[in-house]
């Protein structure tokens, strides 16, 4: 049944809307349930009644304007007005209850008394209570003077995603990610605030527990980039969401600044969950979740494409068909039809799911402990699969008298991918729609008699990943006095990766004849090792108004990677494959170890003034082994500043519609150290060339002893503003971000031997913009509860300077004023109505079109990016809501395309071209490729603003709806189902608005659970 729902489900959008009513339906039965408040007797005024009176203030003694005061058991009470003041008609032993939204009710006896003041104390909201972790320590949203946004357990959870990444993407401002394929464990690419560097790396930093966690992948192009996008495997796949209590991401230099130039690119920390407080329980989670993809592009039918097929030839000026053109010469059906995206990639994928985890402790210890296992396979065909398991145990202990404390965190996970060595995606877009069946009549793979290549041929090809990654954390801390304390971070994490693609001879067509001699295989191991120590002494001080907190510390980290890539050829069986001295012919591709150390000094000193004012002053002093001597150190700082102007008596009174308003701004200034190690040095390389039997150096790489720190000035501005008691909580945020000293390639001279030297360069690039977050809280009732968030980017890139760049070899890809993500194109004319050829500007007007003429700018740039999320909960029932959405441009399904006309399938928006003289048509006559006009404006075409479309998406990422079944006290069980990446809307019509060509798209999933407590 559960299968039925996602088929029908992906064939028809209304079963959505179905489902919800059932749902409302389901809500509506539960409502009947919830009792009405008892109600309350007035007690009439007696004889002896008297009248009191008496003034409303705060805390800080402004007025409060419309308060209520009740005389308790009773309906009867007053108002206070403009200047607080109220009457009350009462009788001597009346109880009076005054409340105020946002503020702790108060009880006060009359007792005879004809004058009664209140006073009410603000109530601690819930920005108060959200605790925020910047790293080196933990701060409330309400005091914050950095820009940090937080996802919590709550809404990971609610994810049916395997990778960390994905449950924060579109619900973060400032916060850019897209996933590059579908395909379990691919890559991701984050961008906070934009791109600053451009060649340095653009990744932030991940923090998980304490640890760094490296964010570059150690896979091999050569081996997994057939079938994972860019050969880039996410290193934080291996982490399991269920196992993290939040993710915080940092962006502004108040934020950053105290991780120095590691920070440069924005921090992203993930803190795993711990035990709590309480009896020991037991929890148990179990999914299972099926997915399809959402959508295919429309590709041309069989007549449509034999008509475009024989259109191509008649128009080259053939009569025949060569004999190669099986497609429509005969040899192939042409009454035939195959939807290969169906065929190929049409196949369900499952998720399967088991986690079991132990918590507990007492005031003194804590503990938790948690295991998981997830397999997944893909919508390919075959017995591809996914598998990943993860154990996590954590002990957190504090003295009885409070002073030493000890947090142990470790967590060990392990990847086991299999996949085909090649994705499928291509071969469905392309394959005519009239090609041969994929098996013959014995159920052998169909080579028909040697005139295609059976798609399915790829699958024979392997791709095997195993990762491992081991981290552990400890945590040491000792306070002599309240105010004083020492700690110590201690860190280690081990990544490994063992991958290998196989390309055996059955991959081809046994009418070669080929055999297991022309079997290779590809490997790749890699493996980096990486250890931190941070020493840190914490003081406070209070003292009246002033609050004082006082951070220092140090780091010394360390870091070892390996990589070896080899080639093996030739064996004697294919089932030797897997062993490289059984291969005739052994080469190694590369073999490298580099080490990386960095070291520290760091300090933050924050002050508070009466709740009004903060103060946030970080600094930090990096080394880093990258650089050369004398250029290795440079300071990093930052200052950071809030004021809560609605704590301020005079503006609280002129605002009184104001229960929280902060005016925060920062500036300051990180590194980006993310250059690679070694690239000062002047290094040598083996040549490959062997002489007199010993294999030669050559040099690879020239001395710079001044390459230097690249620098990041981060500067900001924001507003927050909270109504009625923070239900009501926007924040906007201005920020610009100035990237200079830019570490890239310079070029050199011919003659020196070098195209380029590596070095600083004084370009500088600028990402500027604006972020906007909104929470609310829209209904809260004792069953009912209803609360929206919101999120928006307006981001902006620019490169403000570059000397020099007209001769540099980056001119064809860079432009002053434009943004570092922008292409440079043919700008089309059009179609040509006398010809039939596409026509493009002729930008230098010389009468010749030329890769000159590439002057048109193609900015992929978001215009702006988001998310809006609503969560419903109605007595046992929880409904959960979020989309993503984002407005861009990009490229079409033509963009480095094939010729129409050619032996591929094109979409059907090529059926719309040109047909004779005069005729008016988006798309340039077809060709089978004997017109050398046609190919070459279609060469053109495919690389011009023809190409480049609105790629904007509305997306219905999540969906999650569960359901809490009354147990008794002591087990708690949760019914959940979970959607992800159910609806999207596009006026791309290529399927998807995200990921790479000719890989996979995300599929649609949905999961079922079933969550027990006990």
């Amino acid at each position: 049944m559960f299968h039925q729902l996602l088929k029908t489900m992906k064939n028809n959008h209304v079963t959505a809307c179905i489902t919800g009513l059932l749902l409302l339906l389901s809500w509506a039965n539960s409502l009947a349930h919830i009792h009405a408040a008892p109600k309350t007797v007035p007690i009439p005024i007696t004889l002896q009644s008297l009248t009191v009176t008496g003034k409303v203030t705060d805390d800080m003694g402004r007025p409060i304007y419309g308060a209520h005061i009740l005389i308790q058991g009773t309906q009867r009470g007053a108002f206070s007005g403009p200047t607080g003041s109220y009457t009350l008609e009462v009788t001597p032993s009346d109880i009076l209850e005054c409340s105020y939204l946002g503020h702790v009710t108060q009880t006060i006896t009359v007792a005879g008394r004809t004058t009664i003041d209140f006073t009410l104390e603000t109530e601690t909201t819930l920005l108060e209570g959200v605790e925020l972790n910047a790293g080196y320590y933990s701060v409330s949203q309400k005091e914050r003077t950095g820009n940090i946004v937080k996802v919590n357990a709550k809404e990971i959870d609610k994810q049916p995603v395997s990778n960390p990444l994905a449950t924060i993407q579109g619900r973060m401002s400032g916060v850019d990610i897209s996933q590059n394929s579908g395909i379990p464990g691919g890559g991701y690419i984050i961008r906070i605030r934009g791109q600053n560097s451009i060649n340095a790396g653009n990744d932030p930093l991940y923090i998980v527990d304490g640890v760094p966690f490296g964010s570059s992948s150690l896979g091999s192009a050569i081996v997994s980039g057939s079938i994972i996008p860019l050969g880039n495997p996410n290193p934080l796949s291996v982490l399991a969401p269920e196992e993290i209590q939040s993710i915080e991401v940092l962006k502004d230099a108040d934020a950053t600044a105290i991780y120095g130039s590691r920070g440069a690119n924005g921090v992203v920390l993930i803190t795993t969950k711990k035990g709590q407080v309480g009896k020991t329980r037991l929890s148990v989670d179990l999914t299972s979740g099926l997915g399809h993809i959402a959508k295919f592009p429309k590709l041309m039918d069989t007549p449509t494409y034999l008509e475009m097929r024989r259109e191509a030839f008649t128009n080259d000026g053939f009569s025949d068909y060569p004999f190669y053109a099986y497609d429509i010469n005969g040899t192939w059906d042409p009454d035939k039809y195959t939807d290969w995206q169906e065929e190929l990639l049409g196949e369900t994928a499952y998720r399967h799911s088991a986690r079991l985890s132990f918590s507990g402790g007492n005031a003194t210890t804590r503990f938790r402990m948690g295991a998981g296992h997830q397999q997944e396979t893909t919508v390919f065909v075959g017995d591809s699969k996914y598998k990943k398991t993860d154990l996590q145990a954590s002990v957190n202990h504090r003295s009885e008298d409070g002073k030493l404390g000890l947090d142990l965190s470790m967590g060990y996970g392990y990847e086991d991918n299999k996949l085909p060595g090649f994705d499928l995606s291509g071969q469905a877009r392309n394959l005519p729609p009239n090609a041969p069946t994929l098996y013959d009549a014995e159920g052998a793979l169909n080579w028909e008699n040697g005139t295609w290549t059976n798609p399915l041929s790829l699958l024979e090809s392997d791709y095997l990943s195993d990762r491992y990654s081991l981290l552990a954390n400890l945590v040491l801390s000792y306070r002599p006095t309240p105010a004083l304390e020492f700690k110590t971070n201690i860190g280690y994490n081990d990544m490994r990766l063992e991958e290998s693609r196989t390309s055996p001879h059955t991959m081809f067509n046994p009418a070669f004849g080929l055999d297991s001699r022309s079997s290779s295989i590809f490997f790749n191991n890699g493996g980096v090792r990486s250890w931190i120590v941070e020493p840190q002494i914490g003081w406070e001080m209070t003292y009246g108004n002033l609050a004082l907190k006082v951070l220092a510390g140090a780091t010394f980290q360390g870091e070892v990677t390996t990589r070896l890539t080899q080639l093996g050829v030739g064996y004697s069986s294919n089932a030797l494959l897997y062993d490289l001295s059984a291969a005739s012919y052994h080469s190694v591709l590369s073999d490298t170890r580099t080490e990386y150390r960095y070291q520290a000094l760091f300090g933050r000193i924050n002050l508070s003034f009466g709740d009004i004012y903060h103060l946030n002053i970080t600094g930090r002093r990096d080394g880093s082994s990258r650089f050369g001597p004398g250029r290795r150190f440079a300071d990093f700082w930052a200052l950071g500043g809030a004021w809560i102007f609605t704590r301020n008596r005079s503006i609280g009174e002129a605002l009184p519609f104001l229960s929280f308003g902060k005016l925060r701004g920062s500036y300051g200034t990180t590194g980006n150290d993310q250059i690679g190690d070694y690239q000062y040095l002047d290094t040598y390389s083996v040549s490959g060339n062997n002489y007199n039997g010993i294999t030669g150096l050559r040099p690879s790489r020239l001395f710079n002893p001044d390459f230097g720190w690249e620098e990041n000035r981060k500067s900001e501005l924001a507003l927050e503003l909270g109504f009625l008691r923070d239900r009501i909580y926007l924040t906007g945020s201005w920020y610009d971000n100035r990237s200079t000293n830019q570490l890239t390639g310079i070029p050199l001279p011919a003659t020196t031997g070098f195209t380029s030297i590596q070095s600083n360069l004084a370009a500088k690039v600028a990402n500027t913009g604006w972020e906007f977050e909104l929470k609310t809280v829209n209904l809260d009732k004792e069953n009912i509860r209803w609360t929206t968030r919101a999120n928006l980017s307006i981001p902006n890139n620019e490169l403000l300077e570059f000397p020099g760049l007209e001769t540099s070899t980056l001119a064809d890809t860079y432009v002053i004023g434009q943004p570092l993500s922008i292409k440079k194109l043919y700008h089309s004319q059009g179609v040509d109505p006398q010809t039939g050829y596409h026509n493009f500007l002729d930008y230098d007007d010389n009468g010749i079109i030329d890769v000159n003429d590439r002057q048109w700018i193609a900015d992929t740039t978001p215009a702006f990016h988001g998310g809006l999320g609503n969560t419903l909960t109605l007595g046992p029932w929880e409904m959960d809501l979020f989309f993503q959405f984002r407005k861009q441009d990009g490229f079409g399904m033509q963009y480095g395309g094939i010729q129409p006309g050619s032996m591929v399938n094109q979409p059907i928006e090529v059926g719309d071209r040109w047909q004779e003289i005069g005729s008016n048509a988006p798309q340039q006559r077809y060709s089978a490729g004997f017109d050398p006009n046609a190919s070459i404006a279609f060469d053109r075409y495919r690389n011009s603003s023809g190409t480049f479309t609105d790629t904007s998406f509305f997306r219905l990422r999540t969906v999650s709806v569960s359901y809490d079944i009354p147990s008794g006290s002591t087990m708690d069980c949760q019914v959940y189902l979970q959607g992800h990446n159910l609806w999207t809307w596009t006026a791309l019509d290529n399927g998807t608005p995200e990921g790479i060509s000719g890989f996979i798209p995300q599929p649609r999933m949905l999961t079922l659970g079933l969550r027990l407590g006990l």
